[in-house]
C-alpha cells in the first residue's frame, strides 16, 4: 500500500493492528499451555476472548469506512511473539517462564496500546465518527489487560520468580 496522506496512514495502521490482533489469537494459546500459575492462565484466556471481541471492533471499523476488513503483515508483533515463543523454549523454571509470559504479554499490551492510541487520535482528525468509540473501548481493554498483568507480576509471579 502506498501511504501518500493521513487517511492512507490511518488504513495503513488499521491494517496493521488487525493483523496483529488475529496474530495474538492464533498465538496466545500456546502461551496459555504454557503458563502454569491459575491467575496468568485465567488471564491469558480471558484475554484471548477480548481479542476477539476487538477483532470484530476492528471489522466494524473497516467496514464503517467502506472498506474490507484484511491485515497488513506487522514484523513488529512478529518480532514481539518470536522472542517470546523462544523464551518459551529456554526457560525451564516455571516460576521464572511465568514473569517471561506476562512480561512478553506486556510488550504485545503496550504495543496495542500505541497503535489503538494513534488510531484514535487520527480518527478524530480526520472525521472518522463511527470509528472512534469502538477503538476507544479496544484501547481500554489493551490497558485493563496491562494493569491487571502488571498487579499479578509486581503482587506475586515476580516473587516467586525471584
Amino acid at each position: 500500500m502506498t501511504v501518500k496522506n493521513l487517511s492512507d496512514l490511518f488504513q495503513h495502521t488499521l491494517k496493521d493492528v488487525y493483523f496483529a490482533e488475529n496474530f495474538i489469537r492464533k498465538n496466545l494459546p500456546k502461551m496459555i499451555e504454557k503458563s502454569t500459575n491459575p491467575s496468568l492462565k485465567k488471564l491469558f484466556k480471558d484475554h484471548l476472548s477480548e481479542t476477539e471481541g476487538q477483532i470484530g471492533r476492528l471489522e466494524t471499523v473497516f467496514e464503517v469506512l467502506g472498506l474490507k476488513p484484511e491485515g497488513e503483515e506487522c514484523p513488529a508483533i512478529e518480532g514481539i511473539v518470536k522472542e517470546a515463543e523462544e523464551l518459551m523454549d529456554e526457560i525451564e523454571d516455571t516460576d521464572t517462564l511465568d514473569a517471561a509470559l506476562i512480561a512478553a504479554a506486556q510488550a504485545v499490551e503496550h504495543y496495542e496500546i500505541t497503535r489503538y492510541g494513534t488510531l484514535l487520535t487520527w480518527a478524530k482528525l480526520l472525521g472518522h465518527e463511527h470509528a472512534i468509540a469502538p477503538l476507544r473501548d479496544n484501547i481500554e481493554e489493551e490497558k485493563s489487560a496491562d494493569s491487571k498483568l502488571t498487579r499479578l507480576a509486581e503482587d506475586k509471579l515476580n516473587k516467586k520468580a525471584a
